[in-house]
C-alpha cells in the first residue's frame, strides 16, 4: 500500500477526544499533513484552535459552511484524503457508517470518498461489548473497515475494561510510512493465528527472592497489537509485565519458564505463526527453598539446572507454525543471531543489541533480520512503529513459504547455501 500522507482526522463526541491533538502530532511527525473534521459532539471535548495549531489546517465540521460547499468542499475534501481515520469512533459513529447515514460533514465524507477507512473506537466497556455495537463492528469488518483496538484498562467512568482509545503513537505508527501493515481493504493476515511470547520470566529461589531479567515486554505487546491490526488472531503468552493487554488478543499470564513452556504448548495446535519475543530465564534454581532463605553466612550457594528450550520445542514440531526467534546479544551481533537460526531450524530471527540504553526498558529499538535466504535491517524507532514493520516482514515471509511449491525450493536454496 501507498504511503499515507493526506489524512482527514475524524474526531467523534467522546471524552478520548481530549488525546487527538497529540495523535495530530505523531501523525504530522511521520510527514503526514492532517485535515481535521469535528463532529458537534466532540467541540465539546477539544477545542478547534487547538487542532488548527497542531495541525496547520482550519478545522472542518459544518456540513453547511457556505464558504467551502460553495465549491463542494466535503467532494474536494473526500478526493484530497488518501486515508480517513476516525479516533475517538463512538458508539454513535459506528452506528452511522454501518448504516449509511449521513447526517454531518464527516459521515458524509465516510461515504464520498474511496480512499481506506480507518477508526479507533473509545467508549465505555459496557457500551463496547453491546450486541448492537458489535453488530455494527462486524458489519463495518465485513465492508474492510479497519478497526484499531479499543484496548482494555482504566476508563473515564472509574470502571476498568475494554473501551480505552488505542494510544496516539500506536494510531500513528499503524496508519502511516512505508511500513503500514497492510491493504486496508483486507488485513493479509485475516483468519491467521498467531502466539506471541512476551517479557522476561521470573524462576523463584524462594518464596521472596528469584532470577530474572530486564525484559520489559513493550517490543512483544506492540508486536501483538500490530498482528491483531493485520487481521489476525493472536494469543500472547505473558510472563510478568506491567503492560495492557491489546484489545482482542487473548492474553495468559505465566510467570517461570516451566510454566510458559506448559502454555505455550497447551495452545500451539492450529498456531500458523509462533513469534518467541520473550526473554526466558536459561537457568533456574535446581531446588526452591518452601521458606526465605536467611542471611547466616558470608557465602551462599545455588546450584542452577538448565530450563526448557521453547523456541527449539516449537521449531521441531511436525508440521508446525512459522517459528521466528529473538536474539538479544551485547556483542557479535549477526553471528550468534545467524548460528540460533541454523541450530534452532527457525524460519526467522529478530537480532537486537541490548546493555545500558538499549533494547530493555527503552520505548525504542533497532534490529537486523535473518533468515536462510536474506535479511533485513531496521533503523532506531519506536517500537510501535518497529512492531509493525516486522509484522509486515513476518507475514510477507510466512504467505511466501505457505505458497503451493515454496517449502521446496526454500529447502533447495538452503541446501544451496551451507554446501
Amino acid at each position: 500500500m501507498a504511503e499515507c500522507k493526506k489524512i482527514i482526522l475524524g474526531i467523534a463526541g467522546g471524552i478520548a477526544a481530549y488525546k487527538t491533538p497529540e495523535l495530530v502530532r505523531r501523525l504530522r511527525d511521520r510527514g503526514a499533513e492532517v485535515q481535521v473534521v469535528m463532529t458537534r459532539s466532540a467541540e465539546e471535548f477539544v477545542t478547534g484552535t487547538t487542532l488548527q495549531a497542531v495541525s496547520g489546517l482550519p478545522v472542518r465540521s459544518n456540513l453547511w459552511d457556505k464558504d467551502a460547499e460553495a465549491a463542494m468542499g466535503h467532494i474536494e475534501l473526500a478526493r484530497w484524503a488518501d486515508l480517513v481515520l476516525i479516533a475517538p469512533a463512538t458508539a454513535e459513529i459506528m452506528s452511522r457508517l454501518a448504516s449509511g447515514a449521513a447526517p454531518d460533514l464527516l459521515t458524509t465524507l465516510c461515504l464520498a470518498t474511496n480512499a481506506p477507512l480507518v477508526i479507533a473506537p473509545a467508549m465505555n466497556h459496557v457500551m463496547w461489548s453491546n450486541p448492537a455495537v458489535q453488530a455494527n463492528r462486524q458489519v463495518l469488518e465485513a465492508r474492510g473497515v479497519r478497526i484499531l483496538g479499543p484496548d482494555r484498562g482504566d476508563q473515564a467512568c472509574g470502571e476498568t475494561g475494554e473501551g480505552r482509545m488505542v494510544e496516539p503513537d500506536a494510531i500513528a505508527a499503524a496508519v502511516t510510512g512505508p511500513t503500514i501493515v497492510a491493504d486496508v481493504e483486507r488485513p493479509p493476515l485475516i483468519g491467521r493465528k498467531i502466539m506471541i511470547t512476551a517479557g522476561p520470566t521470573r524462576e523463584a529461589i524462594d518464596p521472596v527472592r528469584y532470577i530474572s531479567n530486564r525484559s520489559s515486554g513493550k517490543m512483544a505487546y506492540a508486536m501483538a497489537r500490530a498482528a491483531a491490526a493485520a487481521g489476525a488472531e493472536v494469543v500472547l503468552i505473558s510472563g510478568p509485565v506491567e503492560l495492557t493487554t491489546p484489545d482482542g488478543i487473548q492474553r495468559v499470564d505465566v510467570e517461570s519458564a516451566r510454566e510458559m513452556f506448559a502454555a505455550t504448548h497447551e495452545r500451539i495446535d492450529n498456531i500458523d505463526i509462533f513469534i518467541a519475543a520473550a526473554a526466558v530465564a536459561d537457568y533456574c534454581a535446581e531446588s526452591v527453598h518452601e521458606n526465605k532463605i536467611k542471611k547466616t553466612e558470608a557465602r551462599m550457594s545455588i546450584e542452577l539446572v538448565r530450563t526448557p528450550d521453547i523456541l527449539a520445542s516449537v521449531a521441531e514440531l511436525e508440521n508446525g507454525p512459522f517459528t521466528v526467534g529473538f536474539a538479544a546479544e551485547t556483542e557479535n551481533l549477526r553471528e550468534y543471531a545467524i548460528s540460533k537460526l541454523e541450530k534452532k531450524n527457525l524460519d526467522m530471527i529478530v537480532a537486537n543489541q541490548v546493555g545500558r540504553n538499549r533494547g530493555f526498558d527503552s520505548d525504542d529499538n533497532k534490529v537486523d533480520v535473518f533468515w536462510t535466504a536474506g535479511d533485513q535491517s531496521f533503523p532506531m524507532m519506536p517500537k510501535t512503529e518497529l512492531a509493525v514493520a516486522l509484522i509486515k516482514l513476518i507475514g510477507e515471509r510466512y504467505l511466501e513459504r505457505s505458497a503451493p511449491g515454496t517449502r521446496g525450493e526454500l529447502a533447495d536454496r538452503a541446501r544451496i547455501i551451507h554446501e
